[in-house]
């Protein structure tokens, strides 16, 4: 839960009289005010408002809970003022580094809000593969995928990995959709290399302490994930994809995800990386600030979040493995022979 949120839409609540009047307000639906009132109650375990037929009124505990709050609601918003006029005065070239797909899924819809609130700023954006591409050096920001060896940056794990197993209507209609992972082994599915050279064939799912590992293939392999996409859009087979980078296809129907009662298991977490001295530079220290709203907002909009969990380093990413699918036939992490 947020919490400064919460109370932001209870403090709207008591001075509207309704969730209505909170709504309208806040600019927010009515059940998005509600659902996050009930929860802070739930939080607090205690109940602050009596619901009425035409709107709401503080219980005592309601009362006293609000006069606490306010003034804390009311020095926080002026605090916020105080270091948006000193925001006013940042300028300067900030070069930031990020994985391809973050890049055009994740920064760039939300970049121009930054740009917009700091005209003096001028951003070099350096899309790279890994930390040791030579654009990367630049950087003093990078926002990555997975599980980066970097041990001279300070790095935050943002989460959102959720992942989805996907494919065209197109090519469900013609090939049927699985009921159970271990049916993927019969799909033409659509395979990443990863940049340490990692084919990943293997899916692995779990659900209720159930797990299920399936070794999949396909006639199409590639090291780059937009072209992955394309092809899964095209309709050439189904694919594994993060659900941050792909939720537009599937709030357009464009990709349908099916197993959806499973988790999907061995997805990148998302990582802020910065470098230690960052934060002693306005410029840098206000776009880590925007980096980490940016993904409180995305993890609260993303689908089903409640199921997500920092995934560990899977137990396929070791060295010597081609193939992710050689973990199944070789647990101890040794080289399996029979791998290309």
């Amino acid at each position: 839960m947020d919490k400064f949120r919460a109370l932001q839409y209870f403090v709207a609540s008591a001075d509207a009289g309704s969730f209505a009047g909170a709504a309208r307000t806040l600019g927010l639906s009515v059940p998005a005010v509600q659902r996050l009132v009930v929860a802070l109650e739930d939080n607090l375990g205690a109940q602050l408002f009596e619901r009425r037929s035409h709107g709401v009124a503080l219980t005592g505990v309601g009362a006293n809970y609000l006069e606490s709050c306010r003034p804390l609601l009311e020095e926080l918003a002026a605090a916020d003022q105080a270091a948006g006029r000193s925001r006013e005065q940042v300028r300067g070239t900030l070069a930031v580094a990020a994985h391809p797909q973050i890049a055009r899924h994740v920064l760039m819809p939300a970049l121009p809000r930054f740009m917009a609130a700091h005209p003096e700023v001028q951003v070099d954006l350096r899309v790279v593969h890994r930390l040791s591409d030579e654009d990367a050096a630049a950087a003093d920001v990078f926002l990555l995928h997975g599980w980066p060896e970097a041990p001279d940056l300070v790095v935050r794990p943002l989460g959102l990995a959720r992942s989805w197993i996907v494919a065209s209507p197109y090519y469900w209609a013609v090939h049927g959709q699985p009921a159970v992972p271990a049916e993927l082994a019969s799909h033409d599915c659509l395979l990443l290399r990863n940049p340490a050279g990692i084919l990943l064939d293997l899916y692995e799912f779990e659900r209720a302490g159930e797990t299920a590992s399936v070794s999949v293939g396909g006639q199409f392999c590639t090291n780059d994930r937009e072209v992955l996409l394309d092809a899964a859009l095209a309709g050439a087979g189904v694919a594994r994809f993060n659900q941050l980078t792909s939720r537009e296809f599937l709030r357009s129907g464009q990709l349908v995800p099916v197993l959806t009662d499973w988790d999907v298991k061995g997805g990148p977490p998302l990582n802020l990386a910065y470098r230690p001295t960052a934060r002693r530079m306005p410029r840098t220290r206000l776009l880590i600030e925007f980096v980490l709203e940016l993904a409180a907002e995305l993890e609260r909009d993303a689908l089903n979040v409640s199921r997500w969990a920092q995934p560990s380093l899977p137990h396929w990413h070791r060295r010597g493995f081609s193939r992710a699918s050689s973990a199944l036939r070789a647990p101890d992490g040794r080289r399996d022979p029979g791998t290309a």
